[in-house]
Order: C-alpha cells, then sequence, then structure tokens
C-alpha cells in the first residue's frame, strides 16, 4: 500500500543539485513535523540531480519516519518532478515547496489554517529577500501572465501551495505549466485562495532559473496555455439514471 495515504498532508519537494541546502532543509522540516496540526509526510523527488542529493536524501530517508523519495530517470525539470510527486501522493491534500528553503516550512500552518477556502491554497510571498533585479523580473513576469490568464495572483511563481489531491493530479501539467496552477485550477471551475507567507534569502547553492529561461520559456509557455484554455472543454451532465438502478 502507498504509505502516503496514512497522512492528510503530503509534501512534494523537487531537488536537483541541492546538496548545499538539504542539511538544512532535513532541520527545518523535522522541527515542522514536530508541531504541524496535522499528521503530514514529506516526498523528495530527486529530478536527475548530477551532484551528492540523491545519497543525502537516501540517508536521510533510512534515518527518520515520515519522509520517503523517488528518483527520476532523468531530469524532468520543476514541472516535471512535480507531476511525478503528485502522481505517488495518496493523501488528501498535497503540498509543494522548493528545496532552497527559501520559503519557511512553518508557514504550511498558514495554508492548511485555510484549506477550506479553496480547492487550491496558494502563499504569496510579502517582504520579498530577492535582488533588485529579479523583483522586477518577478513583477513584470507577473503583470504580463495576469493579461492573458486573468487569474488575479499576484505570486504565482510563490513555492508554497497546498491543494486537493485528485484535482491536481487532474491537471494539464505540461512543461512549464508549475508556473500556472492558479489558473489552470481555476480554468476547471475551482477555487483559489492566497495567503501572506515569509520569504527569506538563498542561503546555499544559486537559482536554477534566470532572466533567459525566466522570460523566453515563460512567455512559450504562456501561448501554451492561452492555446489550452481556448480548447479546454468541460462537459455538464443534463441527465443520467447511473444512481436510479
Amino acid at each position: 500500500m502507498n504509505q502516503t495515504a496514512d497522512y492528510e498532508l503530503s509534501v512534494v519537494i523537487p531537488v536537483y543539485n541541492e546538496q548545499e541546502s538539504l542539511h538544512d532543509l532535513f532541520d527545518a522540516l523535522i522541527a515542522y513535523k514536530q508541531k504541524a496540526s496535522v499528521k503530514v509526510c514529506f516526498l523528495f523527488v530527486n529530478d536527475g540531480s548530477s551532484d551528492n542529493s540523491l545519497n543525502l536524501i537516501k540517508q536521510f530517508c533510512l534515518s527518520a519516519t515520515d519522509f520517503y523519495y523517488i528518483s527520476l530517470e532523468k531530469r524532468s525539470g520543476l514541472t516535471g518532478a512535480l507531476k511525478a510527486g503528485f502522481s505517488e501522493v495518496k493523501s488528501d491534500w498535497v503540498g509543494y515547496m522548493d528545496a532552497d528553503l527559501q520559503t519557511f516550512p512553518d508557514d504550511f500552518e498558514l495554508l492548511l489554517k485555510n484549506r477550506y477556502q479553496g480547492e487550491l491554497i496558494c502563499g504569496i510571498r510579502v517582504k520579498r529577500h530577492d535582488s533588485v533585479s529579479k523583483k522586477i523580473q518577478s513583477k513584470l513576469a507577473n503583470k504580463i501572465r495576469n493579461l492573458v490568464t486573468h487569474d488575479g495572483i499576484s505570486d504565482t511563481n510563490c513555492p508554497l501551495k497546498i491543494g486537493r489531491t485528485n484535482l491536481l493530479n487532474r491537471l494539464p501539467l505540461f512543461s512549464g505549466m508549475h508556473r500556472f496552477l492558479p489558473a489552470l485550477v481555476k480554468m476547471t471551475g475551482n477555487r483559489v485562495y492566497t495567503v501572506p507567507v515569509r520569504h527569506q534569502e538563498r542561503k546555499h547553492g544559486v537559482s536554477k532559473f534566470n532572466l533567459a529561461n525566466r522570460a523566453f520559456s515563460g512567455l512559450e509557455d504562456l501561448f501554451a496555455f492561452a492555446w489550452m484554455r481556448s480548447r479546454y472543454i468541460e462537459p455538464s451532465v443534463a441527465e443520467s439514471d447511473l444512481k436510479d438502478r
């Protein structure tokens, strides 16, 4: 039996070459688990790391309870890692956070307190501790994205979210679609709720995103989303006898 079925929340954590951050991440996750208001587990998704990340994850999962991992055959990108993790989860709720620890595991409590306000609960980073150029890039990207998606989310890239597992597993997640989770959820007629969360500077390693891969791939993904939304079909059943027999 898939052990995640025993938990109310399973948190998926994609990992790509984060060996410098993992010890601090492990400590933070253990500290949060001890105070969490629900039974929670953590699922690391090794996304083709070429450093020592996978070995560190294996050692940690062997030594601690409520921690699990999967390792992908080859690098699939953030959306691919999330899709792989979501598909393995059997708990009612699935969460997501990055391995760089720029958001705080404790803030899952803020999302959990509001989990009945929507089917996807999104953190919105306040007091961003990013460089000026990165802040400008993010603001510009969100404005352009909102012109197309109209999802009303000011920080769709915040890597702290929880959602209904059965819903997130039904979403059409193609490469880059992690940027559009709120818009995809709204497209299916479900609710999105936002909650302010904390943010801190990256302490170890380097960001996997830069102006080039944010701007060009982001624009390409935006066109893909617009096309997908224009073709999306949500049939409505008018009559059925499935429950009458």
